[in-house]
Parts: C-alpha cells; structure tokens; sequence
C-alpha cells in the first residue's frame, strides 16, 4: 500500500453483517500495510471542531506573560510553550524543537492509585481569558473517547476477536487532546535544518484520532515503498493511526508506522494551522499480551503494563 487509504464508516454504523464485515476487512488491510487511514462517516459534527479552533486561537493570540501562567510541559495539562518537546527523540534523532505550541487537556478522573493518578488523570486548566475552552473541550473529550472505543470494537472485528477484546481494558483509560498550532513562517523565520513542525516518530498509545487542517506544510507518513507520502486531506474527515500499543498488542500485525509534520514552506509564509489530536490508551494497570499467531505475527512477545510501555516513550521526547 502506497498511499494512506480512505475509508467510510457509514456502512459500519448503519450496514448489515456484510457491509460491517467489508469494513473491517479495509480497516485490516490499512493498518497491517501502513498503520493509517481517513475515516469519513464518523458522525461526529465539523461545527464543534470549529468552535474548539476558534477559541484555541484566542488563547494562542495571548501575550506570552499571560500564557506563562498556564505553561506546563510533555504529558501535563496546559499550555506547552515552543521549544519543550521534539519528537524525532523518540527515534533516538536529536532534532531541534518541534515548531509548534499546544494546549492539552485530557482525562482527569482519578483512579485512586497515585502511580497513575500523578502521570495519567491530572486536573485539566482551563484559562480563565478563553471560558469556553472548557465546555468545548470537555465536550470534545467525551466524544473522542465514545469514537475511539468504536473505532477499538472495530479493530477487534478486523482481526475475528470479541467486540470487546480491547475496550475490555479501557475500562479507565487515559487519554490526551493536543490543540497544536503551527506558526506561520513569517512568524518563525527559517526553520534551522532537520526541523519540523512535528518531526519523525510514532505514536504511543492504541489508536490516534487527528483533526487536521489542508496545509503546504501537512502530514506525512512513512512508506516503505516510496518512502515519505502525503496523507490525503479529505473534507470533515479524521486520520486515524495505530500507536506503538496496539502494534504490540496486536504482535506486530499492525503498523505503528513514522509519520512528521512537514515546516513551514516558503511558498506559503503566512500559513497558520491547527491540529486537533486525541491520543487514545488504555487503562494504565491493564497488562497487555501480544496476540499469538496465526492473527499476530510474531510469537514469544512480551507481556507489558501500559503505564511503564507508556511513560517510556512519553518521556524520550521531552526536552529538558
């Protein structure tokens, strides 16, 4: 597979045995070959991504001595400056920071365990200049999570497994929503050589759900066909990718696959973009076997508990 494929989950949704089965079948094939796809049919509306834009960019448009009060870094909730995080880490890449900004917020219901509690379910911050970030979001993070769990029950229908083999262990799950922005290049100036808006890595976690905006400057992802290739931006879409969990979880059937966020180009200066991206776990005591062949690939996998395969890869890209 040469290209990140584009798939309509209206048949999942509203088919029979067999649409729902043609489905799940796409779905394989997409994350075995290249570990993304574009989902249309999701049911979830444009306007509330919209409204989270909008008032992100208001909070982005603060003076800094403003935004410094909600300044946190990788993994914590808040405002996470320019210059904290640089994912080509993760690959053992010392990059230069990643251009961008973002405000994450995410799950906060304490489990009562501390281990968990102090890195996974921390109090979302909601900014005061911008109040309604916080019915926007909290909004926007029940609905990601009811999507991400269907989109889990059709994983598990892609591979001949229980409705409930992997939701079963999100019964408390934790999960992050990144606003990205991406400064435009008259903003930055030149970005130094080797540096990305996002730079190359994989995700961590089961499944990645990305709102995105068309852009010179967008999402690539890894082929090892043809080597870097543009995902396709399609209207009222989301790009779903596999993160490094469920890859293994799956025993390496699925592709965890490289992706990065091309610079700001100079053919388009003045481009400004902003990313809605909801990273979806699991619950974080949930130990997690490698399914064995014939549907995993490889045998003899290591059994993990999510919090330290998590934790891991969270704090290579964290700079400082």
């Amino acid at each position: 597979m040469k290209a990140v494929p584009v798939i309509d989950l209206t048949p999942w949704f509203h088919g029979g045995a067999r649409e729902r089965a043609e489905v799940a079948a796409r779905v394989d094939a997409a994350l075995s070959e290249i570990g993304f796809l574009v989902i249309t049919g999701h049911g979830v509306p444009a306007a509330d991504r919209a409204a989270i834009r909008a008032a992100a960019k208001r909070f982005f448009a603060l003076p800094e001595e403003a935004k410094r009060g909600y300044a946190v870094t990788v993994g914590e909730r808040g405002w996470l400056p320019p210059g904290v995080e640089a994912n080509g880490y993760a690959e053992g890449t010392q990059t230069p920071p990643d251009l961008k900004e973002t405000f994450a917020a995410g799950a906060d219901r304490r489990v009562g365990d501390p281990l968990f509690d102090d890195e996974w379910f921390l109090p979302n911050v909601w900014p005061g200049e911008v109040p309604e970030l916080e019915t926007l979001l909290t909004g926007y993070l029940a609905r990601m999570k009811t999507l991400s769990d269907e989109l889990l029950r059709l994983c598990a229908t892609a591979l001949g497994l229980p409705d409930a083999f992997f939701t079963g262990r999100a019964g408390h799950p934790s999960f992050t929503l990144n606003i990205n922005r991406y400064p435009p290049m008259s903003q930055l100036g030149e970005p130094e050589p080797g540096q990305f808006r996002i730079g190359p890595h994989t995700d961590f976690g089961t499944v990645t759900v990305l709102d995105r905006q068309d852009g010179v400057g967008g999402l690539q992802v890894h082929s090892d066909e043809t080597g870097w290739v543009d995902a396709p931006w399609v209207e009222d879409s989301f790009t779903i990718n596999v993160g490094d969990l469920l890859a293994h979880w799956t025993g390496g059937r699925w592709t965890s696959n490289r992706h990065r966020v091309l610079p700001p180009d100079p053919s388009a200066p003045d481009e400004e973009l902003v990313s809605l991206v909801f990273f979806y776990e699991c619950d974080p005591d949930a130990r997690i076997e490698p399914i064995a062949p014939p549907i995993g690939r490889r045998a003899g996998g290591e059994t993990v508990r999510a919090h330290d395969f998590l934790l891991e890869r969270l704090n290579a890209i964290t700079i400082g």
